[in-house]
Formats: C-alpha cells, sequence, structure tokens
C-alpha cells in the first residue's frame, strides 16, 4: 500500500472509529451506517464538495445533504475534522447528549455545515430536489454570460430506507423531469434494515426505478474502491441535464467481525468488546478512543484551505459582478438577507367592501400577482391544484426542463412538494411557497412539522378550508385540520376572514419568512363579504376586536370569537343577540400563534378576562377553545365528518349559523353568575 492509500485509509477509519466511539460512549446510536458509508463520504468531501468552514454561510457553496440521518455521527466526524468551529471534539464526545449540538439526527439549527435537518428518511432526498431547484432558480435571476456568480451542486447521501418512502418517489420522479443535473445522491446500497435484509421488502431493481424517472444511474460494486467512487462522481457532475444516482454497495458495521451485514450493526452499539475486535480487524490502535492522527488530521484541514481558496476566487468574482451591475448584485444580497421593498404596503392590493364578495383564496392569488413583480425570489407551485388554489403568477411562465419560469408544479405529490419547499427555503434567496387543499395537508404532514423544526420559511397556501367547499363531501372536507396545523410547534397559522384580512396576511407571512418562520394560510373557496371593519394591524397581532358591543367594553355581555369565514356568522349573530338586548363583542382571530406573541395587557384588551361568557366560532374540532373560552365557555364547531350538499347547506346544517352562535351565547349569559337562571 503506498503512502497515499495508507494515508486514505486511515482517514476513512477516523471516520469510522469517531462514530463507532461516540455511539458507545453514550450507549445509543447508528454505528453501521457511517462505518459503511465513510469510503464515499471521504471522496466526496474532500476531492469534490465546495464549502468554506470558515465561512459556512457562502451562497455558492455546494449543499451535502445527510438523508440518511440516523448515521448522524458520519457528518459530525466530518464536520469536525474539516474544521467547522463549533464541532469540537467536546461535542463529538457529547453525542446524543443533552444541551450537545450533536444530536441523534442531524439539527440544522444547531451547527454550521449541517444544511437541513434529516431523520424521518426520505425528507432529506425532497430537501435536495429543492435545493437543486433554487440553485437553478437563482441562476437563472442573477447570472450573466460573463459572470457566473451561482453554480453549486447538491450532493446527498441517501439509504435503502430513504428509497423505500413513498416521499423518495415524488421527489425523485419530479427531479427526473426537471432534469436537475447538479443534484448527485449517493445510494448506501448495503442491503439491510432495522428488520432483517432488504430482501424481506425491498426488492426491485432501483437502478432501473430510477433509470425510469429520467436519472442517470452509475454503479460502484466495491463501497471500499475509492477510485471507483471518485469515477462515477465524475460522471455524474457531468451530467449535466439528468439528476444522478450512484448505487454504492457497502456493507453496514464495514470491519465489525460478528456485526457486519446484520441489522445489529444498525441502531444499537457495537459493545466494548466487538469495538476492540472491529479495531483490530481495521488495524486501528484500540486506545485512545476519539483517535485523530495528526497527519489525518492536517490531510482534512486541506479541505478545508482548498474550500477558503475557492470561496476567496468567488468573492472576488463576485466583486467584479457587483462594479459591474450594483443593481443586481443588491437585489440577490437583499434576497439572501430575506430583505423586503420597504412600501410593502404599497405593493399589495387594497380590497373595499364594494368590492363584492370574494373567496380568500382569489384575494390570496391577487397578493401573489400584486408582489411577483417586486419579489423576484417569489415562486412556488401547487400540487396539480393552482386553477383551484389561485397560485399562478400570470405571465411567469414554468419551472420547466429548459425553462426558468416561477411556476413550479409539483403535480399529485403533496408530500414530495412539502419537503421539496423545505429545502427551497432552507436554501436560501428564494421565497417559496407551496399549495394544496387543506384537507390534503396531512398527505404532507411530515414535511411540514421537519420544517418547522428546523425553521425553514415556506409559505404554504392551503385552500378549500373547511366543509364550507361543499359537494365533494367527507373526505374533502377539513374538520381536524386548522387544530392538528396549530399542534406543530414554531408554525403559525393564520386564517383571514376576508379579502382585507388575506391581504394582511400575506403581509405577515413575508415578514415571518424574513424572521424563518414557517406560515400556513388558511383560505375560503367559498366567497365571502369584504368587511369595513377589517384592520390589518388586528391580523398582525393575531386577534382584535372587529365589533364591540354596544355601549363599549364597560357593557359587554358575551364575546364571539372567530376565524376565517365563521367570522361573517359571528357578526350576523351579534345582531340577533342585540335583538334579545344582549351585548357582544365580536373578535377576529385568524392566529392564535401571533395572538400569545403579544404582551399579556393586549391579550386582556382583547379577551377581558372578567368576561367569562365566550363562544369560539370555528368549522372544525372544538378541541383546544377552551384555551380561550374557559371552563364557562362554549364552543362551536364541528366534532364529526361533514357531508356533501351545497357548502351554505352543510354549514347551515352543522350549526355554523348565526341563530345556532346565537342562542349558545344566550345561554351563557343565562348562566353566568349573578343572573337569576345561574342563581335558581
Amino acid at each position: 500500500m503506498s503512502r497515499t492509500e495508507d494515508l486514505d485509509q486511515r482517514c476513512i477509519n477516523t471516520i469510522r472509529f469517531l462514530a463507532v466511539d461516540a455511539v458507545q460512549k453514550a450507549n445509543s446510536g447508528h454505528p453501521g451506517m457511517p462505518m459503511g458509508a465513510a469510503p464515499m463520504a471521504y471522496v466526496l468531501w474532500t476531492k469534490f464538495l465546495k464549502f468554506d468552514p470558515d465561512n459556512p454561510g457562502w451562497p455558492n457553496r455546494d449543499r451535502f445533504i445527510l438523508s440518511a440521518g440516523h448515521g448522524s455521527m458520519l457528518l459530525y466526524s466530518l464536520l469536525y475534522l474539516t474544521g467547522y468551529r463549533d464541532m469540537t471534539m467536546e461535542q463529538i464526545r457529547n453525542f446524543r447528549q443533552w444541551d450537545s449540538i450533536t444530536p441523534g439526527h442531524p439539527e440544522s439549527l444547531l451547527a454550521d455545515g449541517i444544511e437541513v435537518t434529516t431523520g424521518p428518511l426520505g425528507q432529506g432526498f425532497g430537501n435536495g430536489v429543492g435545493t437543486a431547484i433554487a440553485e437553478r432558480h437563482l441562476a437563472s435571476l442573477y447570472n450573466t454570460p460573463d459572470h457566473n456568480i451561482i453554480d453549486h451542486y447538491t450532493y446527498a447521501i441517501t439509504s435503502d430506507g430513504d428509497l423505500m418512502e413513498g416521499i423518495s418517489s415524488e421527489a425523485a420522479s419530479i427531479a427526473g423531469h426537471l432534469g436537475l443535473g447538479k443534484l448527485v445522491y449517493l445510494y448506501d446500497d448495503n442491503h439491510v434494515s432495522i428488520e432483517g435484509s432488504t430482501n424481506l421488502a425491498f426488492t426491485e431493481d432501483r437502478g432501473r426505478r430510477f433509470e425510469a424517472y429520467g436519472w442517470h444511474v452509475e454503479h460502484v460494486e466495491d463501497g471500499n474502491d475509492l477510485g471507483e467512487i471518485e469515477t462515477a462522481i465524475e460522471a455524474a457532475r457531468l451530467e449535466l441535464e439528468r439528476p444522478s444516482l450512484i448505487i454504492v454497495r457497502t456493507h453496514i458495521g464495514y470491519g465489525s467481525p460478528h456485526k457486519q451485514d446484520t441489522a445489529a450493526a444498525h441502531g444499537e452499539p457495537l459493545g466494548a468488546e466487538e469495538v476492540k475486535l472491529s479495531k483490530e480487524a481495521l488495524g486501528w490502535p484500540p486506545e485512545p478512543d476519539f483517535l485523530v492522527p495528526n497527519d489525518v488530521l492536517a490531510h482534512f484541514r486541506e479541505a478545508k484551505a482548498r474550500g477558503k481558496l475557492l470561496n476567496g476566487e468567488w468573492q472576488s468574482r463576485f466583486s467584479a459582478y457587483e462594479q459591474e451591475m450594483p443593481e443586481q448584485a443588491s437585489r440577490f444580497q437583499a434576497a439572501l438577507k430575506r430583505e423586503l421593498p420597504e412600501d410593502l404596503d404599497n405593493i399589495l392590493p387594497e380590497f373595499k367592501p364594494g368590492d363584492g364578495p370574494m373567496a380568500t383564496r382569489v384575494a390570496s392569488g391577487k397578493c401573489i400577482n400584486a408582489l411577483a413583480p417586486k419579489l423576484p425570489q417569489l415562486l412556488g407551485g401547487s400540487a396539480d391544484l393552482a386553477p383551484s388554489t389561485m397560485t399562478l403568477i400570470e405571465g411567469a411562465g414554468d419551472f420547466e426542463p429548459g425553462q426558468t419560469g416561477r411556476n413550479l408544479h409539483f403535480g399529485v405529490r403533496e408530500h414530495g412538494m412539502g419537503a421539496i419547499v423545505n429545502g427551497m427555503a432552507r436554501h436560501g434567496g428564494v421565497i417559496p411557497y407551496g399549495a394544496t387543499f387543506l384537507i390534503f395537508s396531512d398527505y404532507m404532514r411530515a414535511a411540514i412539522r421537519i420544517g418547522a423544526l428546523q425553521q425553514a420559511p415556506a409559505i404554504w397556501i392551503f385552500t378549500h378550508d373547511s366543509v364550507g367547499l361543499g359537494e365533494d363531501g367527507p373526505t374533502h372536507q377539513p374538520v381536524e385540520h386548522l387544530m392538528s396545523l396549530r399542534a406543530v410547534p414554531g408554525l403559525v397559522l393564520i386564517r383571514p376572514a376576508d379579502a382585507r384580512e388575506t391581504v394582511a396576511a400575506w403581509r405577515e407571512a413575508l415578514k415571518l419568512h424574513r424572521r424563518g418562520v414557517p406560515v400556513a394560510l388558511a383560505l375560503t373557496r367559498q366567497k365571502l363579504p369584504v368587511l369595513e371593519e377589517t384592520q390589518a394591524d388586528g391580523v398582525a397581532r393575531g386577534a382584535y376586536v372587529l365589533s364591540e358591543a354596544e355601549g363599549g367594553s364597560g357593557a359587554i355581555d358575551v364575546i364571539l370569537i372567530a376565524t376565517g369565514s365563521e367570522v361573517h356568522a359571528a357578526l350576523n349573530a351579534r345582531q340577533l343577540l342585540e335583538e334579545r338586548k344582549l351585548k357582544a363583542r365580536v373578535v377576529s382571530m385568524p392566529s392564535w400563534e401571533l395572538f400569545e406573541e403579544q404582551d399579556e395587557s393586549y391579550r386582556e384588551s382583547v379577551l377581558p378576562s372578567r368576561i367569562s361568557a365566550r363562544v369560539s366560532v370555528e368549522a372544525g374540532v372544538t378541541l383546544g377553545w377552551s384555551r380561550y373560552v374557559g371552563d364557562r365557555g362554549a364552543s362551536v364547531g364541528i366534532d364529526r365528518f361533514g357531508a356533501s350538499a351545497p357548502g351554505d347547506i352543510v354549514m347551515d346544517k352543522l350549526g355554523i349559523n348565526p341563530a345556532n352562535v346565537a342562542g349558545r351565547a344566550a345561554e351563557l349569559v343565562a348562566y353566568e353568575p349573578g343572573n337569576a337562571v345561574w342563581d335558581m
């Protein structure tokens, strides 16, 4: 073995045994994947990947995604060895421990160099498609024949489990259709999953499947053959019109005498004796743990130096670009910083009561098209529902093979769309949105959750937001979905009551995007009157007094709290209550999350604690509304599935009507302490 070959092997074994020792010390984790995949990761990181640990946010860096997030120690080892400041040996030793930046699966908010949060299999696969889309879009916006400022690859390591998950099929299909040539995935084909051999459940020809998707496929028969891996990656990089899958035959737990190629190597420590035997088998010193030879570390730091040089060359090119095209360079930098136009309020459309009834999905579409000319970084699409979700950007063209328009067509692939949009958001420089009917948010819930966990600032547009959509019936009528989305930490749900609140909702969605917060907009199919009382600032605060009780705040008998289309039922119920000499305040509450951000005095001003007679009105499950109506309040909602009939009839039959709201409110007032009925 030559000196170079010996150094290569010791570098690979360093990666392997950092992972093994960390898992053993934590007494928890997945040692097998890093042991088998270390060679391909080593070749990629030291010969191809373009990165700069001293400037981890470099816009033109290559993106690396460990879709097989259970092998997190593979990534942490690489980050430490290549010189990312935060990834210290102490952090490696504290793998899976409280307050470490080395949790069981990689989290993008904890450490530089972790592009996306992965672990739920297939999510990283979809994220990578999104980063490749973002790269292509930014290149089309800012590159010129003389200045190539955006030109990078997206690489990922995926696993058998990733490819089994349906989301990867959705994402692979659209990636192949779009011809995302700068997408290169290395598939850790180790033939083992938790239950045993993949022959139990995964026997199709994966290579031919991906070829059918339109991917370029390479095969590496020996996952320890560094030359073969390098040749395959080089071939993939030349395929600029097709994404590439490199199928690398590896061995899980490579080097472990008793656990290699077994499920036992997947998700548990090797055990002290097996660690010792594995080190002996691969010619590695049994002591000390966490060994990093000096020449190995020096070799990895050469990759860091190479990245620093590449970044410096790019900075020089960008300086020339900035001098020649200052306005375009300024727009590029503003997009990366998520800056918004100062005249945002003047850009957004204005609606008045005289404009007539309008579905909030229609108002949202008008917002998108008003914003698009001023925000070229705004792009997105729908899961084959754009004409219904009103999400097409007029005149902007389609994002298709050979085209770089701004309308993405995800096809009927909600889950894939979710992961792809998250990847776009994490890439940066774009404001991505994805749309479907609210009922189908179920199909993409895992992506919504993982996006919120990593603060991927996507904008989700969910239309047909209640049983009010009508005749399609309970299969398409959401009832539990609003509460389901509210249950996701870090996600802001906004459900506007009319066109004017929709404009305010879009304004807040963009501001939240700048803060790195994902947003879900819940919008109606049915037309709603444009209200005179709507307050944009009130939407920004999550809830506000839309209509005060006759006689002012001191005269309130009952508070009606409503969201979305049901605000109109609450307003009409207020009139019915007035006829009974009962005074009702109507509160529009488009966003629980924004309301909870307000100080206590504001929340008290909207929902005075002295008023215990409160009724919530929302065409969905009532679970959770006790938070605002309290023990003595009532909730008008739908704790059952819907029905097929015209939307207004379904709403009425299920009790979402002014008479029912007023009746429930009157009952509460009658039973308030101090009233005659209460004292009986």
